[in-house]
């Protein structure tokens, strides 16, 4: 057997040959999904001998990582605006980036002042907005659509954990019958895929795990923004809003397309990289 010490060096080691760039912190991880106690109550004892099962179980995930799978999908979750949500293949990981989408919602709340409002989140996922949105603004009416079976599982359990009253709508946000299947919202919140064609072929290792009706947006990544757009705007409430995230220099683009369908004052948010991450646009 070894010690906690030799195997979390190994396990560090196996990372840093593969050109992981934090191998430190997922180390700890792996640690931690093992042993199921946080990483420094495990590393204190360092001298102490790990049983070979686990110690297989460590190794196992290291090397699977090693490959370029991705971390969230070995754990099995991951953290997002303080919540931890279970995530597994077939949905998107949630990403820091998202949160400026979170917060850009709440913002516009505290701005206009909207209280228990309406809002549906389209292309749910693993329900992390959705979620977020529904513990943070109390009182608030959340749904959540979303059209994937491989998706949805994630989204009811992480709903169920979270203990909000979120409505599930499995259907297709570029389908009508999804915006008769919600009631009149204050607010529209989405997250689409967007990514282009060259964006897809030059995806990392990891991120190509990821499903790909999550990641590809069409040719030049603005499809959904073009169908939905038309699509959802007249449900809105006169004076909602509508909040899209989308990619890196996709700002202009879609805020002509929120502009084409006559929304107003729109405002763009950018993330903790100073990308311009999020807009959002009355109607």
């Amino acid at each position: 057997m070894v010690s906690r010490g030799e195997l979390y060096a190994a396990v560090r080691q196996i990372l840093e040959k593969s050109g992981t760039d934090s191998s430190g912190f997922e180390a700890g991880c792996i640690f931690e999904k093992a042993f199921g106690r946080p990483f420094p109550m495990i590393i204190m004892d360092r001298e102490l001998d790990v049983p070979e099962e686990t110690s297989s179980e460590i190794l196992k995930m290291a090397e699977k990582r090693s490959s370029g799978y991705p971390l969230q999908y070995i754990l099995g979750e991951w953290d997002f605006f303080g919540s931890t949500f279970k995530i597994g293949e077939g949905v998107l990981i949630p990403r820091p980036d998202t949160e400026t989408l979170v917060e850009q919602t709440l913002d516009i709340c505290r701005k206009n002042n909207i209280k228990a409002p309406v809002i549906v989140d389209l292309c749910s996922g693993s329900g992390c907005i959705a979620v977020t949105l529904s513990r943070e603004l109390t009182g608030s009416e959340v749904y959540a659509v979303e059209l994937s079976d491989d998706a949805l599982p994630y989204l009811r359990e992480n709903v169920r954990q979270s203990g909000q009253n979120i409505h599930i709508i499995k259907g297709d946000v570029l389908d009508s019958s999804a915006v008769k299947a919600v009631p009149e919202p204050d607010i529209i919140v989405s997250n689409p895929p967007y990514l282009t064609e060259k964006d897809m072929s030059e995806l990392q290792k990891e991120v190509s795990c990821e499903p790909e009706k999550a990641l590809f947006g069409g040719r030049d990544g603005l499809d959904f923004y073009r169908k939905m757009t038309p699509l959802w705007k007249n449900s809105l409430k006169k004076g909602g809003f509508i909040i899209y995230e989308f990619g890196m220099g996709q700002h202009n683009d879609v805020s002509r397309i929120l502009e084409e369908n006559g929304f107003k004052d729109i405002q763009l948010s950018r993330d903790t990289g100073g990308i311009i991450r999020t807009a959002a646009a009355q109607k």
